[in-house]
């Protein structure tokens, strides 16, 4: 199968009303497919990555509490995965680095920035200063969102988006529900339906950054679809294909063994189409195709979970049309 796909232009500045973006093509190789080079694209960009250093980094507190320890850094990022695109003649040229629930975004920005110089000053060629663009952490209904902000704009100027995680159908529930524990930070409150958040996003449009949108599927259909349309010069970007949650069941059964369900959960696929189309209607906005596994866990075990996952893609692509869409890694979480 071939998909053409746009590379992200979080590496582009944003104008008010066009989010630039360069198609290439990208062939999916079979199984049965030759390993060369030629199956691959040329360039690559990942719109979406994150670093962590949970143990040693102040700012990181509330992600130490469910990632103890974790560390997962730029070094780390070379090795498992430029280098090895390179051996098969694939260059990355650019990354967008992704908020990872910072307590302070401009600390996890200054972070990663000091970070990439450090490694450009011991560059070795195949080593560079890979990250060209910053989707920063910011809550849209603090008080001070707005200094907020005017700092993180202060502190690089590859800044091009917001996020700020909102997934939330009630209070977290240990992950047996769609809400994120990242909405903890706010007892489980829809902050999409928040006066405050709005305000907060009214803003971004003040300094030409857009808006990386994480939420659940109802949260499309109840609130997302009206809200963002009335921002028609604000960039948004659904991540992860708008989350549609284990449509196949759980990967694998309590035994241990495959689960062999082919039968797709229709019901929770009617509030993602219903939402997903509303959103398409939206020309400013455009979605990820990642987290692939969450929608679909073990999509690659069994020929009908792959089919499932691919109709679910394809059909995304025919919603936003293949220029709205960017294939997004998630690295390393999902990669």
């Amino acid at each position: 199968d071939t998909l053409l796909s746009p590379v992200s232009s979080y590496l582009q500045p944003f104008t008010s009303c066009h989010l630039q973006s360069t198609p290439i093509q990208i062939s999916i190789m079979s199984s049965s497919s030759s390993s060369s080079s030629s199956y691959y694209p040329k360039e690559v960009i990942d719109p979406h990555h994150h670093f962590l250093d949970t143990a040693n980094q102040p700012f990181q507190t509330f992600m130490n509490k469910f990632a103890t320890n974790v560390t997962y850094l730029p070094e780390d990022y070379t090795r498992d995965v430029i280098e090895p695109l390179a051996k098969v003649g694939v260059k990355m040229i650019g990354t967008v680095h992704v908020e990872a629930m910072p307590d302070n975004g401009v600390q996890e920005v200054a972070w990663v920035e000091q970070m990439m110089v450090t490694m450009e000053g011991s560059s070795s060629g195949n080593i560079n200063y890979y990250v060209k663009g910053y989707v920063a952490s910011a809550n849209l209904t603090d008080d001070t969102i707005e200094q907020q902000l005017q700092q993180l704009v202060g502190t690089t100027s590859k800044l091009r988006g917001i996020r700020w995680i909102l997934d939330c159908v009630g209070k977290f529930e240990n992950g047996t529900t769609a809400t994120h524990v990242a909405t903890t930070r706010h007892d489980g409150i829809d902050l999409l339906k928040s006066p405050r958040f709005e305000q907060g996003l009214a803003l971004l449009e003040k300094y030409n950054l857009s808006f990386d949108l994480q939420c659940a599927p109802i949260q499309l259909v109840e609130t997302a679809a009206a809200l963002f349309g009335k921002y028609p010069s604000l960039q948004v970007c659904i991540d992860h294909l708008g989350k549609p949650r284990t449509i196949l069941g759980n990967d694998l059964l309590d035994d241990g063994s495959v689960n062999p369900n082919d039968t797709v959960d229709e019901a929770e696929l009617k509030v993602w189409r219903e939402g997903m189309t509303a959103m398409a209607k939206l020309p400013n906005v455009h979605v990820k195709l990642s987290m692939l596994g969450y929608a679909c866990p073990g999509w690659m075990r069994t020929k009908e979970r792959q089919e499932v996952l691919k109709s679910l893609v394809r059909e995304t692509i025919e919603l936003f049309g293949a220029n709205r869409c960017m294939v997004a890694w998630n690295w390393h979480v999902n990669g």
